[in-house]
């Protein structure tokens, strides 16, 4: 066992890595709650953005290219949510289930032909003098665009649902979709954006994984990070720092955990592979403790007649 192997600022370098595709999905599925839409198809918008983007980027050369197809990719899935549950009011919770299924099998046709290929590299930021800080500059400054616009995102939403009006709307349609529509919001309208914005979002998170996390292709290489999302959302109150702050704790020990199997840390690698999971979710539920309500419309079925 050897501890001294472990560099503390490329670990937490790595930590915004890894974080990095559960924030996307999450800051994007907390909007879809926030307008009062239970999706549980995010796995699936994420693996489904993950060969969007790796095949466009591969077939054009341009990683940006392949996260634009990613957005695209993971928001065209989504739409089959829409049509399942705003345009035929079916059940949110088995039609998020069904997304998943449908996302992870098409993916998995899709990338048949590109399994061992490896994807163009995407581009680090290069910021003069402070990417050449000590500690701070390969901590904060070493990192490519998607990283920092993850970050940007979660401001923006935070931005958004406290001090705008179309976030206020967006809350208001997730609290009482019936006074909302009488108040002539457009209930459904407003919850197929916030799906599409979702999906989107989750269909970045994927291609991150595929492009700049583990740059390669393999089935089914989300791994589950679609349901921590989910999770996330839910234990961090529906608030957008909360969000951020429960996937730098996911990525901190996925990382951590990867570095002391490679020290040769004498705990079952079974047990170092679990805690990611554990460890994040007792925290969370540690943190909900004084959590806000879910959005009261939430994953119930609006009819502009009712």
């Amino acid at each position: 066992m050897d501890l001294s192997s472990i560099n503390p600022v490329l670990l937490i370098a790595s930590l915004m890595v890894a974080a990095t595709p559960i924030l996307l999905a999450a800051i994007g599925e907390l909007v879809v709650e926030k307008a009062g839409v239970l999706n549980l198809g995010v796995e699936g918008m994420m693996i489904t953005g993950a060969i969007c983007g790796f095949a466009i980027a591969v077939e054009t050369g341009s990683p940006w290219l392949g996260f634009g197809g990613a957005a695209i990719g993971g928001a065209a899935l989504s739409l089959l949510f829409v049509l399942l549950t705003q345009v035929a009011l079916a059940n949110q919770v088995a039609s998020g289930l069904a997304l998943t299924l449908f996302g992870l099998g098409l993916s998995a046709l899709l990338g048949q032909r590109y399994v061992g290929i490896k994807p163009p590299p995407t581009p680090r930021l290069d910021i003069p003098l402070l990417g050449d800080l000590p500690v701070v500059g390969p901590i904060l400054f070493g990192h490519d665009l998607i990283l920092y616009l993850g970050i940007a995102l979660i401001a923006a939403v935070w931005a958004a649902l406290k001090y705008s009006r179309a976030g206020l709307i967006l809350r208001a349609v997730g609290e009482s979709h019936d006074a909302a529509h009488a108040l002539g919001y457009k209930v459904v309208r407003i919850r197929i954006l916030a799906i599409l914005f979702g999906g989107a979002c989750a269909g970045l998170g994927g291609a991150y994984i595929s492009l700049v996390r583990v740059p390669q292709w393999t089935e089914g290489m989300t791994a589950g990070v679609g349901w921590i999302a989910l999770a996330l959302v839910v234990f961090a109150s529906w608030k957008p720092w909360r969000v951020l702050l429960g996937a730098y704790l996911f990525g901190g020990i996925t990382v951590l955990q990867l570095n002391l199997q490679a020290a040769g840390v004498a705990i079952p690698v079974e047990y170092l592979a679990m805690s990611p999971y554990l460890i994040t979710i007792l925290v969370l539920v540690i943190l909900s403790k004084d959590k806000s309500r879910a959005p009261a419309s939430l994953g119930k079925i609006f009819h502009a007649s009712h």
